[in-house]
């Protein structure tokens, strides 16, 4: 007897581990387990106690249920009672069960001296449920059963307990577990009483110790929202999403957040009002659905804790937090393995490419990195799943555990709300089903029948396309890489899209694009937010005052959101060299951004204007190129990757050379300082001619073989008249590539290749070989074949 209950019936967290599953099942066990381990390493967890799987035993006992449960269940599986009515009538004779009285007693005395342990009469406690076969490694539907929230006073807890025990047999329970093959009478519940976190004036949410899309490990993902966690649970939300980079955690000087997305957040749970419901759901304000819910010292607080936990476990981990409105500290109120990216095979992957697609319909978060086309089947209420076809696109507001037996049933999964930690995510993960959630409004543009195709392979955002696409499906095995004296790296520009390529054995990236980041994730011209004045569109500055609200200066915002988004991509091969390109936009297309028509010229020909090196030391960008500095500044020594290569393109002389390290230095990027190498691009005859010099400025090159056999040949690379003659391989391009790699290896420099040849031709990634390149960077979906190509080059000698 310990706090005056007995062990078989009842147990206080701290006297479980996570041994006890048996017991108490994986979710309390696992509660157990860290506030006995972890609590002197920062995790806090909210007191509490659960029942026992004898407990439960007890109860069925008591009211001589067993007898009667298995008759039910024997007609369900004999075919004479349908799944509705099988549980039907079992959850309704489990809720008119009466307490053993000894077990009863223990409830109450424990749920007093979880009051005398709180110093509040009455306190709320949140009824969790946790069955001895959920939560484990082979078994991860979380959710199959009920929890209830803001349960104050005995009565109503005794309810609460008698209502999960029910929920043991929900349709969706009893689904899942004659999926998994689970005996129906070997199931037990346990029941955890846990006093709550008043997040209901604060936020809550989700959190995982990996990339959950493409399994890379080396991240926290983390979701918020307001109130309490069961919309994000449910993906009744669009919560904020916020990456950390798990590696940089002991480096107190380091901020090593990746990624802020700011969430739509429409509605929150709170408590319900006397006489209402124990949890309501309310509008949020429009000052919360445009703020954050967590600070950045919040954001690297919750990821390190994921980080204590998951090195606890050995395993990558799926959490529930909560922030506490009263107090302000963060809690854990569950923990529990994850179990589709840790288990997922490293050993191949598959790569999906879109070619004829038709209209954009919707777009959302992606999940699953798949292609699937289908009849859209649009279903608003679970009331109605019976109408879903099988193998039909689910489109719906959202879903929760009932909509299961549909789910598995679908080609792809469409939801309105909800984030990438949401029911729809996790099932459709879990399941191997694309997925798209937070779409806003698929609801609402989509229809019954109409032909769509789902596609999950564009990066993290997924997108929706009317009819039938054209789409291409490759196998990538991973388990026989060749290895080679050549490095072979990557060519990237979606900081979205880098993360599903992380398990390529890459040496690198060769080039990293700013300009992606710049118009999808920044999306104003540097120049409208550092001469806001000189903006003439009232709609272009509407439009940029809501994209900088929360920022102490507009410059602020692009600083960070280029930084954050270069940083994704810097992470996945750290420490391997990352080499960024500063900004190539021609005339035209910086014009495109927003705010951007008033500061750039009309030029007859953009591809040989004012681009590259000439813009970064002119009186006409130059404040433009500080904050692109200032975005490399913070990523190397704020974020913390110092793997990060400058490198500079389209610099046609030595003295612009020395003009654009002048304007560096002076935005405090020195070469060799801080480990800084600065590249500049050949992609210009006279970089070969005049290599030794460049040699003297730069610490490497990177030959951009388009512009360089564009500039070589006299040939705009765009003309379909004159294609037939644009050639990598013509003699005069050789020459160029030979004579540049002797040159600046006589001057003890490296030099790579960057453009798109190699991954077109495996003949010219050969040549490259044996003229002694360095470095081969290739989009991703050539890297296998080219690093063979590669290996058998360098096999010949």
């Amino acid at each position: 007897m310990k706090n005056g209950t007995s062990d078989t019936r009842l147990i206080w967290f701290e006297e479980l581990r996570r041994t006890d599953v048996a017991k108490v099942g994986g979710k309390n066990a696992s509660l157990g387990e860290m506030v006995q381990e972890l609590g002197q390493k920062g995790i806090r967890v909210p007191p509490g106690f659960a029942t026992t799987a004898d407990a439960y035993r007890e109860f069925l006992a008591e009211n001589d249920f067993g007898a009667s449960l298995k008759d039910a269940l024997d007609k369900m599986a004999d075919g004479r009672a349908s799944l509705s009515e099988t549980g039907t009538s079992i959850r309704t004779t489990l809720a008119s069960g009466q307490w053993p009285a000894a077990l009863e007693a223990d409830i109450r005395s424990a749920y007093r001296e979880l009051a005398k342990r709180s110093g509040r009469n009455d306190p709320a406690v949140a009824v969790r449920s946790s069955a001895t076969a959920e939560d484990l490694p082979d078994a991860s539907f979380a959710g199959q059963q009920e929890t209830f929230l803001n349960v104050v006073g005995e009565e109503a807890l005794l309810s609460a307990c008698r209502r999960c025990y029910a929920s043991l047999f929900t349709d969706r329970a009893i689904t899942y577990r004659n999926l998994r093959g689970y005996d129906h009478m070997e199931v037990a519940l346990s029941i955890g009483v846990q006093l709550m976190v008043r997040s209901d004036l604060a936020g809550s949410g989700v959190m995982f110790s990996l990339d959950t899309e493409s399994g890379f490990d080396n991240v926290v993902l983390i979701n918020a929202a307001w109130g309490l966690g069961e919309n994000v649970v449910q993906g009744a939300v669009s919560p904020d999403e916020y990456q950390v980079y798990k590696p940089f955690l002991d480096r107190p000087e380091t901020t090593p957040i990746l990624h802020k997305g700011l969430g739509a957040k429409a509605i929150k749970m709170i408590y319900g009002r006397e006489g209402e419901p124990a949890t309501r759901n309310v509008p949020t304000s429009k000052a919360e659905r445009e703020s954050f819910v967590l600070s950045d010292a919040e954001i690297l607080e919750l990821a390190q804790m994921a980080r204590v936990i998951e090195d606890h476990y050995g395993c990558p981990m799926d959490m529930e937090w909560a922030r506490d409105g009263e107090d302000g500290k963060l809690y854990i109120v569950q923990a529990r393995p994850e179990t589709v990216q840790s288990r997922a095979g490293a050993g191949a992957m598959k790569s999906y490419t879109l070619g004829h697609r038709g209209k954009l319909l919707a777009t959302g978060l992606s999940v699953g990195g798949a292609v699937a086309t289908g009849e859209a089947c649009i279903i608003e209420s679970a009331e109605h799943i019976d109408r879903f076809v099988d193998g039909a696109v689910l489109v719906t507001s959202n879903t929760d555990p009932d909509w299961v037996p549909i789910m598995k049933r679908a080609s792809a999964i469409v939801t309105d709300h909800g984030g990438r930690t949401s029911h729809a995510a996790i099932i459709s993960r879990e399941l191997g089903v694309p997925a798209i959630v937070g779409t806003g409004n698929a609801t609402h543009v989509l229809h019954d029948h109409q032909m769509v195709t789902v596609s999950c392979a564009e990066g993290e955002d997924g997108a929706i396309y009317e009819g039938k696409a054209e789409v291409t499906v490759e196998e990538l095995h991973l388990d026989a890489v060749p290895h080679t004296r050549t490095k072979v790296m990557l060519n990237l520009a979606n900081p979205a899209a880098a993360m599903r390529w992380w398990r390529l054995p890459a040496d690198g990236v060769g080039l990293a694009r700013m300009e992606f980041v710049v118009s999808n994730e920044v999306k104003v011209h540097p120049l409208a937010l550092t001469r806001y004045d000189q903006v003439k569109s009232t709609e272009d500055r509407k439009a940029i005052d809501a994209l900088t609200r929360g920022y102490a200066e507009r410059e602020d915002y692009f600083v960070e959101k280029l930084a954050m988004g270069l940083s994704r991509i810097a992470a996945i091969w750290y420490p391997n060299p990352v080499i960024i390109r500063m900004s190539d936009f021609k005339t035209n297309e910086y014009a495109d951004l927003l705010g951007g028509r008033g500061f750039e010229p009309a030029e007859e020909n953009p591809m040989i204007g004012f681009r590259g090196a000439s813009r970064y030391y002119s009186e006409a960008y130059r404040d433009g190129f500080a904050l692109e500095c200032r975005a490399i500044r913070r990523l190397r020594e704020e974020i913390g990757f110092d793997n990060v290569i400058v490198m500079i393109p389209f610099c046609r002389t030595l003295g612009e050379a020395d003009d654009v390290l002048d304007v560096m230095r002076d935005n405090g990027l020195r070469r060799g300082e801080n480990g800084l190498q600065v590249y500049v691009m050949a992609e210009i005859p006279s970089n070969v001619i005049s290599a030794e010099g460049f040699a003297e400025r730069f610490d490497g090159f990177s030959i951009g073989s388009n512009d360089l056999t564009q500039l070589t040949l006299g040939i705009d690379r765009d003309s379909e008249a004159l294609a037939p003659l644009f050639s990598e391989r013509d003699p005069a391009v050789v020459w160029m590539i030979e004579t540049l790699i002797t040159k600046a290896h006589a001057a003890g420099r490296k030099v790579g290749l960057c453009g798109q040849a190699p991954s077109n031709d495996p003949g010219f990634a050969e040549l490259l070989v044996k003229a002694g390149i360095d470095t081969i960077s290739v989009t991703p979906d050539s890297f296998l074949a080219v690093k063979a190509t590669v290996a058998k080059a360098e096999a010949k000698g």
